[in-house]
């Protein structure tokens, strides 16, 4: 057979996985056991990035040697719709208009929505596509499904009629871009230079005063108290005094509470209860007054002689005022971490709204208990320590979105008075508070992860697929362990009465080659399509999977890329070397010494390989089998084939075809293609072939 000297992956691969994909559907898998993974759906603005590259490819590893290994694989792909982000592009095309979603409406706005949607939202899916892997792409799950969206109102029902959930009026995060709240989870911390302002609060009818540090001296206008450690012996004297509020000469009472960091500032704090999460939580306790001062556009509000300022320019006047009465005691430059939203950029405002949260006691406690009795394993075992502290010190859940892009709540408002009712359809019945029959549905939209914490059994669609429940295992980045993982835990164990999954891997974080967080919006980067077009998308699945540890990070080298491609090179020519020096093979029985060595060190690194799949250990599976191939194989094996007719041909040839089968599951197109000249039969694939056995 006339073979070229060199292997060219760009004339293979694309052909290859069209022919693929009908492989994968779950229909047509002989196996009869079920082996089930849990994709992450990525968001339908996104781009395939190193992160989904290598969790994607390194589930591949290891469901492809499953399905080799006698398992029916199911891997359903699926699509998150993203509110906040989809909103924010579709919103910036409505600006080059100049349009907002408001000139527009609701409706038409949603229309706008669905058609970006219906021509980008499946770039995603094409991309990872070209990652070479195998899930059952006819099965396409979407978390705005019909059959989702039920899933979704229905847990928010139940929830709401065991008295999980409630309206309440807080201290939330907001971005004045978005318009909307956040959660926690859903801000990006950046480290920057800020200034602590020391503000001295006059102690009512005294002459002392209290010093106070704060960054943001704006909010100072919504001062209600002052608040100490009780532990803390410098401030004791002042407990149960009036401060007054500067400018304001509002009087505060000084409280004591154990939420006061005495390390921080000065030790005292100002409550916010309106602008600050734990000067919220601090509120509550102390049965505190709200007061607003700065609403969802970041402007003042409720304080006559700053009404309508920025909060910027609220800040410079009141500083400005403060060091003419003498009470701005210092300026101190720091460096502190500032919260952004996740998805526009935009400085996050803390302001009170009236929101929609879930109380996660309960469900924290379901949580814990499943982790704590290792009905959950986490590979690396040290994320199940991180996620069993965050479930401690959890805070109930804002799940609601004042966006329009998303899963509506079912809630109906009464239009008359400031009645509602939790159902799914309109209710037909009059308000019990006005007796009036004009609801209008909410037009807030749950949490996008409140609905993705429900993705491993909302995709089951069918009486069949509800038995794929629970998975087996799921690949997650560390970033969404709390976002997404811990809270698919304890839906999955409320709603289904059983964990979601039984391993949790999370895979390292892929940092630049000098440990930079990789941004394209920094330059920092490396998109893993130009990667597959300057090498082969075997190269990258190689390079990737080489270059993955337990560590919590990965520099990635494009040098393993690279190797990648020398390493097909060097397996296309020692399949080369094998048919054209033995055209036509001849059976012997004659085994020389070196076909017994080959064939021992063949077993040594198979058996090692399978050890390091079934504990998720990638890499070193990967180095071994490249260090035989490489070094025992084709470096002393086929070289000593060159030099002496001792060897046995039927050897080589199966030590060619079970090397192939192992290579498939890390660089599945360059197997195949070898595969099928070996056997010269275009339909046979080795993804159907079962796992080589002991030689």
């Amino acid at each position: 057979m006339d073979l070229s000297t060199k292997y060219n992956p760009k004339n293979i691969e694309s052909k290859l996985y069209d022919k693929w994909i009908k492989l994968f559907k779950i229909e047509n898998q002989k196996n009869k056991n079920y082996y089930i993974a849990l994709m992450a759906p990525p968001n339908i603005t996104g781009n395939l990035h190193m992160g989904h590259a290598l969790q994607n490819i390194l589930l591949d590893v290891l469901l492809r040697y499953k399905r080799m290994k006698g398992f029916k694989i199911i891997w359903l792909p699926g699509i998150d719709h993203a509110g906040i982000a989809t909103q924010y592009v579709v919103e910036r095309e409505l600006k080059k208009e100049g349009l907002t979603r408001y000139d527009l409406g609701r409706e038409e706005f949603i229309k706008r929505v669905w058609q970006w949607k219906e021509k980008n939202g499946n770039d995603i899916i094409n991309q990872f596509k070209k990652l070479g892997i195998c899930p059952d792409w006819s099965k396409i799950k979407f978390t705005l499904d019909k059959k989702y969206i039920d899933w979704v109102e229905k847990s928010f029902i139940e929830y709401y009629n065991k008295g999980w959930i409630y309206r309440d009026y807080r201290a939330v995060n907001f971005c004045p871009r978005c318009q909307t709240s956040l959660s926690d989870l859903e801000l990006n911390y950046k480290e920057e230079e800020g200034i602590f302002y020391y503000i001295k609060y006059p102690i009512k009818d005294s002459n002392e005063f209290i010093t106070i540090a704060t960054t943001q001296p704006e909010t100072m206008l919504g001062d209600v108290a002052l608040a100490i450690n009780p532990n803390d012996t410098r401030y004791l004297k002042y407990l149960g005094k009036i401060a007054l509020l500067p400018i304001i000469k509002r009087e505060l009472l000084i409280i004591a509470d154990n939420r006061v960091d005495p390390k921080f500032g000065t030790g005292i704090i100002k409550v916010t209860p309106a602008h600050s999460l734990i000067d919220y939580e601090i509120s509550l306790k102390h049965h505190l007054e709200i007061i607003p001062v700065i609403n969802e556009q970041g402007k003042i509000i409720n304080i006559k002689e700053f009404e309508g300022l920025s909060f910027i320019e609220a800040r410079r006047k009141i500083i400005e005022i403060l060091k003419n009465e003498n009470l701005l005691e210092k300026e101190e430059i720091i460096t502190h971490f500032v919260p952004y939203c996740d998805r526009c950029g935009t400085l996050i405002q803390v302001i009170p709204l009236q929101e929609w949260f879930l109380k996660m006691s309960s469900l924290a406690n379901l949580a814990k208990k499943s982790i704590k009795n290792r009905e959950i394993i986490f590979i690396p075992n040290r994320f199940k320590r991180i996620s069993l502290n965050w479930l401690k010190n959890i805070r109930d859940w804002c799940i609601s979105r004042k966006i329009w892009w998303g899963q509506r709540l079912p809630v109906w408002y009464c239009q008359i008075c400031d009645n509602y009712i939790v159902c799914q359809k309109k209710p037909k019945s009059k308000c019990k508070k006005c007796n009036k029959n004009k609801w209008k549905r909410s037009e807030e939209v749950f949490d996008t992860w409140f609905s993705s914490a429900l993705w491993p059994f909302a995709i089951l669609y069918t009486p069949k697929e509800k038995k794929w429940y629970p998975t087996d295992i799921v690949f997650t980045a560390r970033d969404i362990l709390n976002l997404w993982i811990t809270r698919m835990i304890f839906s999955g164990i409320f709603f289904m009465k059983k964990p979601p999954f039984k391993f949790v891997y999370v895979h390292p974080t892929v940092l630049t080659k000098e440990g930079k967080r990789m941004s394209k919006s920094l330059g920092t980067g490396i998109d893993p399509l130009d990667l597959i077009n300057k090498y082969s998308i075997d190269s990258l699945r190689f390079g990737l999977i080489w270059q993955t540890s337990n560590l919590q990070d990965l520099r990635f080298d494009e040098s393993a890329i690279e190797a990648g491609y020398k390493f097909s090179n060097k397996a296309y020519n020692a399949v080369r070397f094998f048919l054209i020096r033995y055209p036509q093979m001849k059976k012997s029985k004659k085994l020389s010494k070196k076909d017994e060595k080959i064939i021992s060190e063949f077993n040594k690194t198979l058996k090692f390989i399978e050890i390091n799949i079934e504990n998720l250990n990638f890499s070193k599976a990967l180095k071994k089998f490249y260090d035989f191939f490489w070094n025992n194989f084709c470096s002393q094996y086929i070289e000593s084939c060159k030099e002496e007719t001792k060897n046995n041909p039927e050897v080589l040839k199966n030590i060619i075809i079970n090397s192939l089968k192992i290579l498939s599951i890390f660089m599945p197109f360059l197997s195949d293609y070898l595969w099928q000249i070996i056997n010269q039969k275009k339909d046979k694939y080795l993804i159907n072939e079962k796992w080589p056995q002991k030689i």
